[in-house]
């Protein structure tokens, strides 16, 4: 079988164009053949396949939920009420959009919504929330969320690999088109809303890394933005993945990805350089991925809290009224902090270890430090959630037997849900405040922590402080959690270093009150000027810069499923013309002709790799042309090459890639 280089070869050696690529069929935007481009005519170059209508920015932020809270109407009537979700970041971040940005929501609620309400419900929300809901079918969300990201995205990104079946369990292929399905419902529902030339379209977090394929093979120029809430693994961990490549090609489809941290940036691009072969270049301070002509831009950057909503809590009567009840419950006594969800990665089995070991190793802390302990419930379900809680209530039980006294709890363990007043209460008096958790994300429960530390007049007068008097508070964090690089001033520790978190607990309670102060100080201007905001904005910007070259590129879909992608292209490039090489090839006197071996000469995929006697003609052919001087460059060896075209006259050949040349092997 000739190969489709050699036959272009052999047609220039005879004078006659080539027949292939004759007949000029027009192809869809997305090609039906993995691989072929249509012709590069601007009457391809189609933004989109929805007219633009919309003047005005507009923002569409797509997350698994809703920012909703919703209930059964009261009186019987069986309607829904909704109400927004004030803790939702998905509603925080809107503070940074500017009031000039419209904001429409798509994700799904945490109710289940009958099918024969669905639709009256879907119109409530857009009309009233600017709200898209995505009905997912009650089984499919159960091998989505529960299945394919709780037991292997989300253990995985955590650095848990499946090596028994009780640690996440098997890959399963059911899973993962539970996965792709819910995503596209998703795509569904972004496509009802948006106006692709105008809109910006930000998805969030490791339940919809294939969304922004779907999107852009339907919208090839569509604005796409994506932030990843998770850790991501190192290409060591990652690799391990079934579905490692889908994931990755998904996620560049975006124009811009966003990381908490440099280290799980980092561990995104390894990943890319490692299994797709891609290399990325910095430039003027911004990280880019070429990929496939366009550029992908990646973001690094730590979300922020809702300053304004802690504040006006912390102003509420409820919320003096508890801290009064707590102040008055442990006085004299040092309060020590965790908040965690009851979850096998918050490491809180080995912060009470480094509390039990701090009271063995200190008597003097026994009746002064009480370590209180708010267990949130678990966001997933399981074997592993019931022995964490199990594992906990032991240590609780064993801790407070041994060095409790009448009076005195050494451990508090709130392990069912607290009013976020409460929460906010408890911050409010806790000395210090411990995150020893073995790999999370982000964690904003230190951002959330200072601020309560600073307070306000009223929580002053009823903790009896000084008002000029600067504030202080301390952190012990563990050092595998995203918001540890933020907090310059927090005492680092590895969690699993039970000596080192007892050390470091112990260096919390005896810090001189200056430092204590420096600390803080240091601490809450980062976070008053790094709010959830500022991240949104900061985030907007730089979606919009990887954006502002859409209108000028020249875009061709290819591929199939999840290997879809999108080439982008200058628009003065132009498809090179067979009909104009053969022309130019005539008019020249002196011609250089280059030739590659493998892959040009002979098929890639032939198993033999000797030069059979077509190949060796068509050579010969364009030998014998006075006005040619043509050259075989391969990284074979010279003796190899000298016996298989010892019959081409002038032929030159640089083998072993140019490391020996030979001009001709006959005079």
């Amino acid at each position: 079988m000739v190969s489709r280089s050699y036959s272009n070869l052999l047609d220039l050696a005879s004078g006659d164009a080539p027949n292939f690529g004759r007949e000029r069929k027009r192809l869809p935007r997305v090609a039906t053949v993995a691989g072929i481009l249509t012709d590069l005519d601007d009457e391809n170059s189609v933004s989109s396949d929805a007219p633009s209508s919309v003047s005005q920015e507009r923002m569409i932020i797509v997350g698994n939920q809703l920012p909703l809270r919703a209930r059964r109407s009261p009186g019987g009537s069986g309607g829904w009420c909704f109400s927004w979700d004030e803790d939702s970041l998905l509603l925080q971040l809107k503070d940074g959009l500017g009031e000039d940005v419209e904001v429409i929501y798509v994700g799904s609620l945490k109710e289940e919504i009958a099918p024969s309400e669905q639709e009256d419900v879907a119109q409530t929300l857009l009309e009233n929330f600017k709200c898209v809901p995505a009905f997912i079918p009650p089984d499919l969300f159960t091998k989505f969320y529960h299945g394919f990201c709780k037991q292997h995205l989300w253990p995985l990104f955590h650095y848990m690999l499946p090596l028994s079946p009780d640690l996440g369990g098997r890959f399963d292929r059911s899973l993962w088109q539970a996965y792709v399905s819910v995503n596209k419902i998703f795509a569904d529902k972004v496509m009802e809303v948006i106006s692709p030339d105008d809109d910006y379209v930000w998805v969030h977090d490791y339940h919809l890394m294939v969304l922004p394929t779907f999107l852009r093979k339907r919208f090839n120029r569509v604005k796409l933005g994506f932030f990843l809430h998770s850790p991501f693994p190192s290409s060591e961990i990652y690799r391990t993945l079934p579905v490692r490549d889908e994931l990755l090609r998904a996620l560049l489809n975006s124009d811009l990805i966003g990381f908490h941290t440099f280290d799980y940036a980092r561990h995104f691009l390894s990943c890319c350089s490692r299994m797709l072969g891609l290399s990325y270049q910095s430039k003027r301070g911004y990280i880019g991925l070429e990929y496939y002509g366009r550029t992908v831009s990646i973001k690094i950057l730590p979300v922020g809290i809702h300053i304004g909503q802690l504040q006006s809590v912390l102003n509420l009567p409820e919320t003096e009224s508890k801290v009064t009840e707590l102040h008055d419950r442990f006085r004299g006594q040092t309060v020590m902090l965790g908040v965690d969800d009851m979850d096998i990665f918050k490491g809180i089995s080995l912060k009470l270890l480094a509390m039990e070991q701090l009271l063995t190793q200190h008597p003097s802390k026994r009746g002064e430090v009480v370590l209180v302990q708010i267990a949130n419930p678990a966001r997933g379900r399981g074997r592993d959630v019931q022995e964490v809680q199990s594992e906990t209530r032991a240590a609780v039980r064993r801790i407070n037997e041994t060095f409790g006294s009448p009076g005195y709890t050494p451990v508090v363990l709130i392990d069912r849900p607290l009013q976020f007043y409460e929460r906010i209460a408890y911050y409010t008096i806790a000395e210090c405040c411990l995150v020893t958790a073995v790999r999370d994300g982000m964690n904003l429960i230190p951002y959330e922590y200072i601020i309560c530390r600073q307070g306000n007049e009223k929580l002053d007068e009823t903790l009896g402080l000084n008002p000029s008097v600067p504030r202080k508070s301390m952190l012990v964090v563990s050092e595998f959690i995203g918001c540890s690089p933020s907090l310059s001033g927090a005492i680092r520790v590895n969690p699993w270093n039970i000596d080192a978190v007892t050390e470091a607990m112990n260096s919390a309670l005896i810090v001189p009150e200056p430092e204590k102060q420096m600390r803080h100080e240091k601490h809450h201007r980062y976070v008053s000027t790094h709010d959830v905001a500022y991240w949104a904005h900061s985030f907007l910007q730089d979606l919009e810069r990887a954006c502002r070259d859409h209108v000028r590129r020249r875009c061709w879909g290819i591929g199939f499923g999840l290997g879809f992608r999108v080439i982008a292209l200058d628009p003065n490039f132009r498809k090179l013309s067979v009909e104009h090489i053969v022309s130019a090839y005539k008019r020249t006197k002196n011609r250089a002709i280059l030739l590659d071996y493998d892959g040009t000469m002979i098929l890639p995929s032939s198993i033999s790799r000797t030069p059979n006697m077509e190949a060796v003609g068509v050579l010969n052919s364009l030998c014998t042309d006075p006005k040619n001087v043509v050259f075989l460059v391969s990284g074979k060896d010279r003796k190899t090459l000298t016996e298989w075209f010892s019959s081409c006259e002038k032929l030159g050949i640089a083998a072993e890639h140019g490391y020996f040349m030979s001009v001709c092997l006959q005079d």
